[in-house]
């Protein structure tokens, strides 16, 4: 099958880690950073096609021998110094600067974003290019070592843990370990003037003038972590940081062990309550569980969306069964005129892939009973953690935990135009 971002990702070769160093100066826009990956060919391989965004590249070595490159249309091709076998790695160094930009696509610029007084990444799906050289594609997923040094007044909030925090002359370097396996344009640096506090198992970063709105806002994500903990399984990763940034937003943003708020949706009155659910629920749908390709985006878009209704049946407000007619109806209404196991690159963001999936799931939940369907979920989180997954692999699963024939039911929801009957 034809990939939706054919310019992005290479299955030549795997990543199984990236070692960043970057310094940022905020006024400027500036990154200069070094990027070390350890790399495994999957085939002989002679030449590294990286995807990286629109640098300064200043040399690159491979196993500490310099090596030969070209650069531009997004890509970094680096000569090998030697061929690469089948199952051997190497390591690869880049070092590079400049003024990191967005990347362009459908959606507007993704990945580097300078806000008014500070950065933030939002890599999904492509961005991950625009600040650092990957293997862009969610299937190859690696640890990580992020290194950011700033200046002192801001913050630096990156992926995984804090193990150090070294203070200079007029700036700090903030260092995170991603121990987990992690999508490129799952990891994410953000830098701003945020005042750090504790919520439960969660971190809160914020700007200190938000302080009680973000408190309240989120102070039932703890109930929310208890509630999937139980119906998904336990929390897959070490912490969980909410940073909310002192700009707008259009939507929050996905990172792993990490979620992205604009100042917008934080109201003192939880008002984007069904976001932070949503957010929090792809802890397990999309970042343990990553898609392995990107049609199948309604394993983490469809779960997700079917989480904000839980959260609500399980908080006092509508039961699921009210979400699904509601959205059901409206879906009826609408064009349907794509596959939710396929929609196509221009449909990878449509609201109706979010609604369908999570009706797909409230039909499967109510064709298997609640003990099996949640028995069902724990275990897929479980026997996947940390992976790749793939509708195929959910369709097979879920039928392993039944004895009712589900085939002929997630085939109508997952792979037909027509909007199925809701039962």
């Amino acid at each position: 099958m034809t990939p939706y971002f054919p310019g992005h990702g290479d299955h030549r070769y795997g990543v199984s880690h990236y070692d960043l160093r970057l310094a940022y100066r905020v006024p400027a826009n500036r990154l200069d950073g070094t990027a070390r990956l350890t790399v495994s060919a999957a085939d002989a391989l002679s030449v590294l096609d990286l995807d990286f965004g629109k640098f300064r590249v200043a040399g690159v070595t491979v196993d500490g021998v310099p090596a030969r490159y070209a650069h531009g249309q997004g890509k970094l091709r680096v000569t090998l110094p030697r061929v690469l076998p089948r199952g051997e790695r190497a390591g690869v160094e880049v070092r590079y600067s400049g003024n990191p930009t967005p990347v362009p696509s459908p959606w507007g610029g993704l990945g580097w974003e300078e806000l008014t007084d500070g950065a933030l990444v939002a890599g999904q799906p492509i961005g991950a290019p625009s600040w650092f050289p990957c293997n862009d594609r969610p299937g190859d997923k690696a640890s990580y070592r992020i290194s950011v040094t700033t200046a002192s007044p801001y913050q630096v909030i990156a992926n995984g843990v804090l193990v150090a925090r070294r203070r200079g002359a007029g700036s700090t370097t903030w260092i995170y370990d991603q121990a987990e396996p992690m999508a490129s344009y799952l990891a994410s640096v953000q830098i701003g003037r945020y005042q750090l506090s504790e919520s439960g198992e969660s971190r809160l970063a914020h700007p200190a003038r938000l302080a009680t709105r973000v408190r309240h806002d989120f102070a039932r994500q703890g109930e929310m972590m208890a509630l999937f903990g139980d119906l998904f399984g336990p929390y897959p990763f070490t912490g969980y940081t909410v940073v909310v940034a002192d700009d707008d937003l259009e939507i929050p943003v996905e990172a792993q062990g990490m979620s992205i708020f604009g100042r917008n949706h934080v109201d003192g009155v939880r008002g984007c309550e069904r976001l932070v659910a949503h957010e929090l629920a792809h802890q397990w749908f999309g970042n343990s569980l990553t898609v392995a390709c990107w049609r199948d985006i309604w394993l983490q878009e469809g779960f997700a969306t079917y989480a904000e209704w839980l959260w609500s049946e399980a908080s006092g407000g509508a039961p699921a069964v009210d979400h699904a007619r509601r959205w059901h109806q409206r879906l009826t209404l609408a064009p349907q005129d794509f596959v939710l196991a396929d929609p196509g690159a221009s449909a990878l963001f449509d609201d109706r892939v979010y609604k369908r999936g999570a009706l797909t799931l409230h039909a499967l939940r109510a064709a298997m009973g609640d003990e099996a369907f949640f028995s069902a979920l724990r275990a897929w989180t479980d026997e996947h953690r940390h992976g790749v997954v793939t509708t195929p692999e959910f369709a097979g699963h879920v039928q392993r935990h039944t004895s009712r024939s589900v085939g002929p039911l997630l085939s109508a929801w997952l792979h037909d135009k027509p909007l199925p009957a809701l039962r």
